[in-house]
Parts: structure tokens; C-alpha cells; sequence
């Protein structure tokens, strides 16, 4: 069994390389990647995930949510490879293995992650996109599809919410599931825009393979105590 912390991702969520090492430098021991989403690396392109590794040996969660036609991904893909993350997320929309190739090839081993359903939406907001009511009604269904798509393009893994990450681990075990939209009971707040949440224990058990846990860790009085009591609660419900 790995250690609780290296289940935990921690969302560099800041638009400053100085504001982000501050975080890699505080929680280097603590977690085990660090998320680098759009607003930073857009902010600091790729000097600061060289950066975040001169400080650090956790490995770096790539968030970029490529989405675009096949072959403008694979290529994207293969330009974020070069940096060698652990992972790189994609949108992926259609299955026909056309990631199958890249995710094979790519020169730093990179997986491939794609996002299914992301966790600020609902069945409402699904309704206002003109899904239909089989899969609205039923988000488990919608997100299994996804699922299945982004195995069949060749993807290693999912991005899902802990509400289904049993259901896809139960129907597609080989699959990578990474869970964000998480929240120790300690810290849930009201007018969360989370709107599907699970505490890490639960996410774990479920079968998540790793955990995206943010503002529980960050608006803590200390971040490092936070996230040891995150790695203790994990730890906890696999004992």
C-alpha cells in the first residue's frame, strides 16, 4: 500500500512562479505531485515546471484540458511530453484510438489522462447543453460513456468525480482514476462551486488512484498540518 500523501495532488491555482514555490517549498514532503493547471502555466510557460523540480521530486500534474481536432492533439500532446509530467489532460470526444499512438511513444512517458465530466456541473447544467434526458438523469451513465471513450482513444486514465470513480474502476480496472472536487468533512464550506464533492477517505476507497485536494490544504491556518491530516485519513480508511 503507497503512503496517504502520495495519493494527494496539490493545484498550483496561482499565477506567479513565486507564488507557486512558495507552495512546492512549504509542501515538497507532504504531497505527491503538484498540479500546474492553465492560468500558471499560461502565466510562466514551461520554466516553472523546471523550476518546481529544482526544488522537488514529486512528480508534476499537467492540466491542460487539450481539446481540439485529433491530430492538433496528438501534437500538443507530444510538445507536453517533452516536459515530462507524470500526466496531461485531455478532452477527449471520440474514441477510434486516436490517442493510442502518442500515449505509446511519447519521449517521457506521459499518460494520458481524460477529463469525463468536470465536477463544477450537473444534470441542470448538462440540460442547458441540449443533453439528453437518459444520460442527465443518470450522470453515472454519462460518465461511464466518457470513460469508455477515452479507453477505446487510447488514454490511460480518467479524470472523474468520486461519485463514479467505483463504477468506472468496477467496469475498466485498468484504468487511472484521478478525483478532484475533494473535501475532508473538516473543511466543506457553503457556497462551494464544487458541486460534486467526496471526502478523500470515501474517494479512495472507491477506488481513486489519486486526489486533487486544494483549498482544504491552502486556506488552512497551516497547509502542512492540513495535508498530513488528509494523508492520515487516507491511510486511515485503507488500514
Amino acid at each position: 500500500m503507497k503512503p496517504g500523501k502520495d495519493y494527494i495532488i496539490f493545484p498550483l491555482d496561482v499565477s506567479s512562479k513565486e507564488k507557486a514555490l512558495k507552495y512546492v517549498t512549504m509542501l515538497k514532503d507532504d504531497i505527491g505531485l503538484f498540479k500546474v493547471g492553465l492560468e500558471l502555466f499560461v502565466s510562466e510557460g514551461p520554466a516553472v515546471l523546471k523550476a518546481i523540480r529544482e526544488i522537488t521530486g514529486a512528480g508534476i500534474f499537467l492540466d491542460l484540458k487539450l481539446h481540439d481536432i485529433p491530430e492538433t492533439m496528438r501534437r500538443a500532446f507530444l510538445a507536453a511530453s517533452e516536459y515530462r509530467p507524470e500526466f496531461v489532460t485531455v478532452h477527449c470526444d471520440q474514441g477510434e484510438g486516436i490517442l493510442k499512438e502518442v500515449a505509446l511513444k511519447n519521449p517521457g512517458g506521459t499518460k494520458i489522462l481524460a477529463v469525463t465530466l468536470l465536477t463544477s456541473l450537473n444534470s441542470q447544467n448538462l440540460s442547458r447543453l441540449g443533453y439528453t434526458d437518459d444520460y442527465i438523469k443518470d450522470l453515472s451513465r454519462f460518465v461511464l460513456l466518457r470513460a469508455r471513450i477515452a479507453k477505446e482513444a487510447g488514454c490511460h486514465g480518467v479524470v472523474c468525480s468520486g461519485h463514479e470513480v467505483s463504477l468506472i474502476k468496477k467496469e475498466l480496472p485498468a484504468l487511472i482514476a484521478l478525483t478532484p472536487g475533494i473535501r475532508p468533512v473538516w473543511s466543506v464550506v457553503g457556497k462551494d462551486d464544487q458541486k460534486r464533492i467526496v471526502t478523500p477517505a470515501d474517494a479512495v476507497k472507491g477506488g481513486a488512484d489519486y486526489i486533487v485536494v486544494g483549498r482544504p490544504i491552502r486556506d488552512a491556518d497551516d497547509p502542512k498540518a492540513a495535508a498530513r491530516r488528509v494523508a492520515e485519513e487516507i491511510e486511515s480508511s485503507l488500514g
